[in-house]
This record gives structure tokens, sequence and C-alpha cells, in this order.
């Protein structure tokens, strides 16, 4: 999609009373509907609005203007720019500006960023807070003139920063920190099943529903032939 005009309004008014342009190639070339353009020629809109000569501001020549009220199907061209300008450096963020009623808050949010997220480096501090490095050294090593009197405080409630930002370098910080494998604890707990199930207990009595073992037959001939055997030895005796 091209670029419109400057002023796309104010040009198609113009356009409209000083030329014989189609109400669909001044909308295609300002970016607008041809109702849209329709109701300026008939004056229900862009009513008090002055018209802008887009030959006189560069956009258009005459002889592109020419060519398309010779030809309705001709599509209006923006004329190119003599004027090169410098493309625009991206700009460094600077240090967060902190409102002068919450400066003394900082060394609060710092306690609070220190003691609940001890992961953050002192430049993702600064960012959140918008502090110097001295300042965060002096609260972790509690060497701060007012140590005595700071209390850890959420930088969101306070309206330092938002959670949106606060997130993020927490995220960040999550990342850059090496991960730490699980060690070796030795022998753990026994499981509770274990523990808690009931001891096996000797029951006295014989469980009757068990298949009993096979006895062995008894030869009944064997018995009285030993019976008489012991019969003779006390008779000899």
């Amino acid at each position: 999609m091209s670029q419109g005009p400057l002023m796309p309004k104010a040009t198609a008014v113009w356009l409209v009373e000083n030329t014989s342009l189609s109400f669909d190639q001044i909308a295609d070339f300002c970016k607008l509907h041809p109702l849209e353009v329709k109701g300026i020629a008939d004056g229900e809109v862009a009513a008090g609005i002055k018209g802008l000569d887009p030959i006189t501001t560069g956009q258009l020549t005459r002889e592109e203007i020419e060519k398309a009220q010779d030809n309705p199907n001709h599509r209006l061209r923006l004329a190119e720019s003599r004027v090169k300008l410098p493309e625009q450096k991206r700009v460094k963020k600077g240090p967060r500006y902190t409102p002068v009623s919450r400066r003394h808050d900082r060394p609060n949010a710092i306690l609070w960023l220190v003691r609940n997220h001890p992961e953050l480096k002192d430049a993702q501090i600064m960012r959140l807070v918008g502090t110097t490095k001295t300042t965060i050294q002096q609260v972790r090593e509690r060497t701060h003139w007012n140590s005595a009197s700071l209390t850890p405080m959420d930088p969101v409630t306070l309206g330092l920063c938002s959670q949106i930002d606060l997130d993020f370098e927490v995220q960040r910080a999550a990342k850059d920190r090496p991960q730490v494998e699980p060690q070796d604890q030795g022998s753990t707990l026994m499981p509770a099943e274990i523990t808690t199930a009931e001891p096996a207990r000797d029951e006295p009595f014989a469980d009757m529903s068990r298949p009993k073992p096979q006895e062995e037959d008894i030869d009944v001939n064997s018995v009285f032939a030993k019976l008489k055997q012991l019969r003779r030895s006390d008779d000899e005796e």
C-alpha cells in the first residue's frame, strides 16, 4: 500500500475544487472512501477545512494532474521528494525517571528486590527502580544511611515499575542462571504403603480352607510283620 499525502482531507478539498478528477482518483490518492470524497464535493464532509495545494507542497506535479484528468483510469502518484531526510538513529533509553514524591521509596523497593529476587543483577534493579549501583550496594551491605528504618516494599505497589517489567526481568534472570543438577541424597524414606501396613500375625489354628498335604498310604501287612517281630524278641528275652 502506497503512502498517502500529508493532510489528506485538505488535499482532497483542493483537488475537488480545482481539478476535474473523478471521485475514485481523488479517493485513491488521498486514501479516503469515494463516498467521503463525494461528501466533500456536496459540502457535507470537511466543512470549514481549507484546501491544501499538493503542487505547492511538492506532493504532486501539474503534469501528473493533467495526465489523470485526460485518463480516468490513471492513478495519481506522489512526487518524489527532492529533500532526503537523514535516517533517524535509535536512541538508547536512559535511566527510568522516578517522580520526586517517590524517590524516597527507592531504598525500600531495592531491599524488597534483594530479598525476594536475589537472582536479579544490579543492572536489572537499576532499570526497574531508576537508582544507582552505589545505592544498591549500600542496601545490600546494610551501610545505607537509613538502613535502620528501611522496610521492604514491592516496587509495583509503590508505582516505581510495572508488573510486566518486573516479570520480564525475573524471567530473564532465571534464564541466565545456570541449571543445578539434582544431587544424590542417598536412601530415602520408605513409602507409606509399607510403613502403614499391618504386620503379619502367626495364627495358632490352621486354616481349614487350605488343602491338606497328601498322606502316605499305609501297608497293613508290613505293620503286622513288625508287631510279630517285636513279640518274638520279647519271648526270647
